[in-house]
């Protein structure tokens, strides 16, 4: 009996020592229970090294984040409702922890000397944290790191976690119903219905009306024949100098041009277009005959300067070209 409360003096700090070493079974079920109730977990400096010790026979997606509008990490705030739908869409399809998968987020205001440990000047970083122990055990304990490239959504952070969880459950991502928005683009549906059905007996003369349709016709044909596409595909400059400290409105040859030169070209063939209009239609439809004379010749001198200064332009183009017309000679 002397020896008892000697082997008791030993094995009191065994059993506290082994009551304190939590096994990786016990550490994801407490965590599993706690992501149920609200994923993703929020972590502090503590449980970040909890829940990314090894041996661990699970995986732990963390979200290092500042959020404080002093850091003015607008990335973080822009993608943290992202994250958030994901965890909890992650945790609401993997009730029984299936894919055994934790979710987390420390922010820097409460891990500051994980942030430090880790040697991490910006935010945010995305680590995931492989199984060390298990069937799904991977060859390196070393997190993977999420480049935060491009658009960030749920769904294209979901795909990157997807690719690190083989042969187990993927969740998809759920996102909740946005009922203000159904509401608000219903109502502005039944407003614009409603003052397009009140405004039709207005709208309709001007839509059969072929005036409109000619004008719009015309408008269609002068912008794509003066050469906008082709500015659209080339990004064509909009002028460029003449090499004399001028500059030079016109490009030579026939397979490049200048933006102001599609705008010129547009021009004249809009102002040919409405002297050839007014000749034709407008004219014959005057009945004083001192006025009809007047717009005859008004016109018809309108007409031939244009074409001459059109002619002039194309052997600026080309100097090989054969026509012209006075007085642009």
């Amino acid at each position: 009996m002397r020896w008892l409360p000697v082997l008791l003096s030993f094995a009191l700090p065994l059993g506290s020592f082994a009551a304190k070493k939590s096994t990786s079974p016990d550490r994801f079920s407490d965590f599993h229970a706690k992501a149920q109730a609200s994923s993703p977990l929020k972590l502090a400096d503590s449980s970040y090294k909890k829940l990314t010790s090894a041996p661990r026979d699970y995986a732990a997606a963390v979200l290092l984040t500042a959020l404080d509008a002093r850091f003015g990490c607008q990335l973080c705030t822009e993608f943290q409702p992202e994250w958030d739908i994901l965890a909890k869409s992650w945790a609401k399809g993997d009730k029984n922890g299936e894919s055994r998968l934790i979710f987390g987020t420390l922010d820097f205001s409460n891990g500051r000397d994980t942030f430090i440990s880790l040697g991490l000047q910006s935010a945010p970083v995305l680590l995931f944290f492989q199984p060390t122990t298990g069937p799904h055990a991977a060859t390196t304990v070393e997190p993977i790191r999420y480049d935060f490239t491009g658009p960030q959504t749920a769904e294209k952070v979901h795909e990157w976690i997807a690719r690190h969880l083989p042969d187990r459950p993927h969740p998809a991502v759920s996102r909740p119903v946005n009922y203000l928005g159904w509401i608000v683009g219903v109502i502005t549906t039944l407003g614009i219905a409603g003052v397009f059905l009140k405004a039709w007996p207005y709208i309709l003369p001007i839509i059969q009306n072929r005036n409109v349709w000619a004008g719009l016709s015309l408008i269609g044909i002068l912008m794509f024949t003066s050469g906008h596409m082709f500015n659209q595909i080339r990004k064509v400059p909009y002028v460029a100098g003449d090499g004399h400290g001028g500059i030079s409105y016109f490009a030579g040859g026939f397979q490049s041009q200048y933006g102001l030169e599609t705008q010129i070209v547009a021009f004249m063939y809009g102002v040919l277009s409405f002297a050839t209009i007014s000749l034709a239609v407008k004219a014959p439809r005057t009945r004083d005959p001192k006025i009809q004379q007047l717009m005859v010749i008004v016109w018809g001198v309108v007409l031939v300067l244009m074409y001459s200064f059109l002619m002039s332009v194309f052997r600026v183009k080309n100097g090989g070209y054969p026509f012209k017309l006075p007085p642009f000679m």
